[in-house]
């Protein structure tokens, strides 16, 4: 059990971020591990073909068999909406010399003996630094940029947005509960049970604030392999499924004679936050053609609107859940 200590002023700067550095760390596990996280399966056998002109042996080689990856290649995130490129520049920063204790964090202190890839390269440590940051780079522009990372941010920023509105609406207590089942909040502190740690690991977090991380590619919440590093948890994201294939709600016969087809739909989607990319995406028209359908729902009161970095997210409003029942 791994526990994290909080006092009233660390709840003050408890903060979530939506990292891309972390998600394209831990997608490497959609290679190494086929079928643990399904809803994402259709997008990677897609990318595949990209994927398998890499150097991909490298990048498969950073993932232990348990699904580790070196806590070096997923900094803690500076700000809720991190650029890729600077959280990776924090990767090359690295000093050489530290990089062979993090991966033999990751490997030997599980039982596992370093991939001959990367015991090799250990001679020359700036080097394979800067190959597995090559590596990454490149993962990154061919593969998950074009597609799959502006979907993939639209949800993760929905997420953010949820759970900013359960801690404003009804605390701590019920965010922490809310975020996943491993996660227990008690007294101040901040419980995540798992099996992969002998024995119980303490945490202060004392003033350097907790870091909550929604990921795509998680089962349940985890946190740092070092407990030297500053608190960070990753959870798995709400809204998922929206990633596995277009589709929508069917909105209530009367809802549709009352506002038209394409505005009920877009009202049967919205019980959760969405961007107009996501809900094109979901209903395979363009952005353009949403955005008209959500700026007269905005107007009349049935959707709310909150910006998250970039991106302008929609939610159905209380008139909104009422006009569609979802209050009954």
């Amino acid at each position: 059990m791994h526990r994290f200590t909080l006092r009233l002023a660390d709840l003050a700067t408890t903060w979530f971020a939506a990292s891309p550095i972390l998600e394209a760390v831990l997608s490497l596990r959609m290679w190494t591990h086929p079928g643990v996280y399904h809803l994402q399966t259709r997008a990677f056998e897609q990318i595949r073909p990209t994927f398998e002109r890499l150097d991909s042996r490298l990048l498969l080689s950073l993932v232990a068999e348990n699904r580790f990856v070196p806590d070096f290649l997923t900094p803690r995130p500076t700000s809720p909406a991190p650029e890729f490129h600077a959280e990776l520049a924090t990767v090359r920063a690295l000093p050489p010399e530290q990089l062979r204790p993090e991966l033999e964090q990751t490997f030997l202190l599980h039982g596992q003996p370093l991939p001959p890839g990367l015991a090799a390269g250990l001679a020359h440590p700036e080097r394979l630094l800067a190959r597995i940051a090559d590596a990454l780079e490149e993962y990154w522009e061919l593969c998950l940029a074009p597609a799959w990372w502006p979907q993939a941010r639209s949800v993760l920023e929905a997420d953010l947005v949820y759970r900013a509105r359960v801690l404003a609406r009804h605390g701590a207590a019920a965010l922490f509960a809310d975020l996943d089942h491993r996660l227990h909040w008690e007294n101040g502190v901040l419980s995540i049970n798992h099996r992969w740690t002998d024995g119980d690991v303490e945490t202060p977090v004392d003033g350097r604030g907790l870091v909550l991380c929604p990921t795509f590619f998680v089962r349940g919440a985890i946190t740092m392999i070092s407990k030297d590093r500053a608190p960070q948890i990753s959870y798995p994201a709400r809204g998922q499924a929206g990633m596995a294939g277009r589709g929508a709600p069917v909105p209530p016969q009367a809802v549709e004679a009352l506002v038209g087809a394409p505005k009920a739909r877009l009202l049967a989607m919205l019980a959760e936050p969405a961007s107009t990319t996501d809900l094109a995406y979901r209903l395979g028209v363009t952005p353009g053609a949403v955005s008209q359908h959500l700026a007269v729902l905005a107007a009349t009161g049935l959707v709310d609107r909150a910006r998250h970095g970039r991106s302008v997210l929609y939610r159905r409003s209380p008139l909104g859940d009422e006009l569609t029942g979802a209050n009954r």
